[in-house]
């Protein structure tokens, strides 16, 4: 299903073989300059920049592999932060996820960052810490990908990657996080910090079957926080996930708790299903689901296309029955396909197993807007 890679090509440089992770999406590979802002007791964000130890790509593509995994954890230590505190003890803690492209015209642009700085805000809100503000979320998203490419870490366009949609486009991940103050106790943050890191990134879903299976586990509850993006609510997934991947499937599919017949998300993203009438229907938004951004993005460039686009309900049974095609969507999946479903040991295929016309057509638009490949008439990208 999706391509393995095998070197990263920073913009300047000649392309050389270091062995990153890029085959399973996140990596540790992380960049130079990272970013903090802490609130103190004036209520203000006091904001910092820090340039990591490091040499130039080339330089550092040449190293040893003990002494550039020595470099690499050089670059992941923050010895500032506290060890015990709100987040590492009890989850207390939210993050974001983002990606800025590298265009055709030699140029990085970021997605819809401004939606990012609003959820991060109301996920910080949503935890009872201070919400950072949305226009230094911008500027430090701007400034901690500008930083990283003016010491030459970042990927440079490859017209190659038009071949698939861009499935095998590289990109650079942001990761602001939240990160308490020193505590032991049961309370919530009031003086946080952000940080901001970045990373080069590839495909999130394994190459080969992306079969997919209703996990008996629950995801969120109403009046919790599903709908918040915070770390806890990952506990979860990431078990029904590594679960069903014992079992041969790639991702693991939640119902709801409530009535366990409503489809809810995806291990990590948003779900839809094109019905066998042409109808495109994603679970709609409550208090279980996370408003993914690339799920708003979808929906909206489906629309484009005169797709009748459902947010609603949506009963497993249904999808069982009427769906003919299945995707999912996020900043790390993009727009994945599923090719089938199992619920209660019955299997439903979908497009016989392969990636629909209605996926590709979603999944090549919403790639060719965010690498510079069509014109981005939605003001979308942000330039660096």
């Amino acid at each position: 299903m999706l391509d393995q890679y095998n070197a990263f090509d920073y913009h300047g440089a000649i392309n050389y073989s270091w062995e990153i992770t890029m085959g399973k999406g996140f990596s540790l590979e992380t960049y130079p300059w990272v970013y903090t802002s802490k609130y103190t007791e004036n209520k203000e964000w006091k904001d910092e920049y820090t340039e990591k130890p490091h040499k130039s790509p080339e330089e550092e593509a040449l190293m040893a592999e003990k002494e550039l995994s020595e470099l690499l954890q050089k670059r992941n230590s923050f010895p500032e932060l506290p060890l015990v505190n709100y987040t590492t003890q009890y989850g207390m803690g939210c993050f974001e996820g983002m990606k800025a492209y590298p265009q055709k015209d030699g140029s990085l642009k970021i997605f819809r960052p401004d939606e990012n700085a609003s959820r991060m805000k109301r996920s910080m809100e949503g935890l009872m810490m201070p919400g950072f503000p949305e226009d230094k979320f911008l500027e430090a998203s701007i400034n901690i990908v500008r930083k990283n490419r003016d010491c030459g870490f970042f990927p440079k366009y490859d017209p190659a990657w038009e071949a698939d949609n861009y499935v095998s486009g590289h990109s650079i991940y942001i990761r602001p996080f939240s990160y308490s103050e020193p505590a032991i106790g049961l309370s919530v943050s009031s003086s946080p910090w952000i940080v901001f890191i970045a990373t080069p990134v590839g495909s999130y879903f394994d190459p080969g079957s992306s079969k997919a299976v209703v996990t008996e586990k629950f995801r969120a509850t109403p009046g919790g926080t599903g709908w918040i993006k915070c770390d806890a609510n990952y506990v979860v997934p990431i078990l029904a996930k590594k679960e069903a991947a014992l079992n041969g499937f790639m991702e693991a599919v939640f119902l709801d708790s409530v009535e366990q017949k409503y489809v809810e998300e995806g291990s990590s993203c948003n779900i839809f299903f094109k019905l066998k009438d042409g109808t495109l229907v994603t679970p709609s938004l409550g208090d279980t689901i996370l408003p993914g951004i690339n799920r708003k993005s979808v929906i909206e460039l489906a629309k484009d296309i005169s797709v009748t686009v459902e947010e609603r309900k949506i009963e497993i049974s249904e999808v069982m029955e009427k769906a003919d095609e299945c995707f999912v969507t996020g900043t790390a999946a993009g727009v994945s396909y599923i090719e089938s479903l199992t619920y209660n040991g019955k299997t439903a295929v979908f497009n016989n197993g392969v990636q629909g016309e209605l996926t590709a057509e979603l999944q090549k638009m919403l790639k060719s807007i965010q690498y510079g490949a069509v014109e981005d008439t939605k003001g979308w990208m942000v330039a660096v």
